[in-house]
């Protein structure tokens, strides 16, 4: 499959303290859809900014097809944003109260300089791509709903054709029949446009629904990356093992062992040495706090720990 993104060894550190993000390499593939997870502070927010360019690396580098960002003159950088775009978390607040929802609509192309003429047949098309009426075109984001909102935010970050859409907590605030109705519009969007999609998100049971991999974020580093089925149904790094037992989940069968870790995630302006989970990991031994493990990969998926879980 061809890579759309990737960033390679990608450090960010921000007021030359804080490393946010530290040698994470990474591809999304063309048509794939892969999920970010972690606790807060995990780094999550900062890739997905990233490799929409709106962070510079520190280290490394992000690539889209092939191009580094960093390199991309004025004219090329203008041509990346319309290809990538994002959703954002808080539908209400990335929409302006003093336009209405036609005027959101067709601000990116706007400043694309793009055709009016097709800013009007681009609207009419995403409305019903997204399930909203056109009666809504005329009225202002306090007069919709939240889930109208967020479906206005989807619109809109696709007016441009973009290929890569990031997802941030596309469900959040939402009520759980919302969230399934939003999710499956979301997968049927995918395959309708040809997107590529990054969710971000710390609700694992979005992330089980519609990513085909995942990867594991702790402390600015990947643990455990791979095909979601794989890695939710035999997680091999403890702290994937503890995320997936601290899960909601309805079903007695399906429940897992409870894994409390102990202690809060250190703080990423002085990370601790060799495995920098060691300090809550219940498997942790002497080995673990000297030694940095690296991302090796066995059976399909790939993990940074010395002493993983049993594989099944």
């Amino acid at each position: 499959m061809t890579a759309l993104v990737e960033t390679d060894a990608l450090r960010i550190v921000f007021d030359g303290r804080l490393r946010a993000v530290d040698g994470v390499s990474l591809t999304l593939t063309e048509g794939e859809t892969l999920g970010l997870v972690g606790e807060s502070g995990s780094g999550k927010t900062t890739i997905a900014k990233a490799l929409l360019g709106l962070y510079a690396p520190t280290a490394g580098r992000v690539t889209y097809r092939g191009r580094d960002l960093a390199a991309l003159n004025r004219r090329d950088r203008m041509w990346f944003r319309g290809q990538a775009q994002i959703i954002f978390q808080d539908a209400f607040s990335s929409l302006s109260p003093r336009l209405t929802i036609r005027a959101l609509l067709t601000e990116p192309m706007r400043i694309h300089g793009l055709d009016p003429v097709a800013n009007f047949h681009r609207v009419e098309e995403l409305m019903a791509a997204v399930n909203l009426s056109p009666v809504l075109l005329d009225k202002y984001p306090h007069q919709i709903s939240g889930g109208q909102a967020r479906r206005v935010g989807i619109a809109r970050a696709l007016m441009l054709h973009p290929s890569l859409v990031v997802a941030d907590e596309p469900t959040a605030g939402l009520d759980v029949s919302i969230q399934g109705d939003l999710l499956n519009l979301l997968a049927d969007l995918k395959a309708q446009f040809g997107l590529t999609y990054l969710i971000v998100s710390h609700n694992l049971n979005v992330i089980a629904k519609v990513t085909d991999r995942v990867a594991v974020l702790y402390l600015g580093q990947i643990v455990e990356i791979g095909a979601t089925r794989q890695v939710f149904a035999a997680p091999r790094h403890p702290y994937t093992h503890a995320l997936l037992g601290a899960n909601p989940e309805i079903d007695p069968a399906r429940r897992r062992e409870k894994v409390v870790l102990q202690g809060e995630i250190p703080s990423p302006v002085n990370p601790p040495s060799g495995c920098r989970f060691h300090t809550r990991c219940p498997r942790a031994v002497d080995r673990c706090r000297t030694d940095p493990p690296a991302l090796r990969r066995e059976g399909g998926q790939s993990f940074a720990c010395h002493y993983p879980m049993d594989a099944p």
